[in-house]
C-alpha cells in the first residue's frame, strides 16, 4: 500500500509543481498587460482555473499522501537530517503556494500592483525549493 501512496504522491507533486511554475508566469503576463482589459480578463480566467481545478486538488493530493507516508513510516524522522530539511522546504513551498493564492485573488480584483519583473524573480522560488526537496529525497546527503 505504501508504494501506491508514494506513486500518488509523486503524481500529485508533479501536477502541483506545474501550477507553482505556471501561475507566476501568468502573473507576469497579467502585470505587464494590465491596461489591456480584454487580455487581462482572459488571463484572470486562466489564473482562476489553473489554481482551482489543478492547483487545489494537486496541493491536497501532495499534502495528504505525504502525511500518509509519514504516518505509515514515522521512523523516517530517525533516518537523518535530510528528512527535516526536505519537510522544511516542503513547508516553505506550501507557504509560497498560499501566497500565490492571495496574489491571485488580488490580481482578480485589480488590487495587486507588482511588476512583471517581480513575478519573474518570484517564479524562481519553487525551483530552488524543488531542487532542495529532490536532492534530499533521492540523495539523502546527511
Amino acid at each position: 500500500m505504501y508504494l501506491w501512496i508514494k506513486a500518488l504522491h509523486v503524481i500529485s507533486v508533479i501536477s502541483w509543481m506545474a501550477v507553482l511554475f505556471y501561475l507566476p508566469r501568468l502573473f507576469v503576463y497579467h502585470a505587464e498587460n494590465r491596461d489591456k482589459k480584454e487580455f487581462a480578463s482572459v488571463v484572470k480566467v486562466m489564473e482562476y482555473k489553473l489554481h482551482k481545478y489543478i492547483g487545489i486538488p494537486a496541493f491536497w493530493g501532495t499534502v495528504l499522501t505525504g502525511l500518509a507516508m509519514i504516518g505509515m513510516n514515522p521512523e523516517i524522522f530517525k533516518s537523518g537530517g535530510w528528512i527535516h530539511l526536505k519537510l522544511t522546504a516542503a513547508l516553505l513551498l506550501i507557504g509560497y503556494y498560499i501566497h500565490l493564492a492571495i496574489i491571485r485573488r488580488k490580481m482578480e480584483n485589480d488590487q495587486c500592483h507588482r511588476s512583471g519583473k517581480f513575478f519573474r524573480i518570484y517564479n524562481e522560488v519553487p525551483t530552488i525549493l524543488m531542487i532542495i526537496i529532490v536532492i534530499m529525497a533521492v540523495v539523502r546527503p546527511f
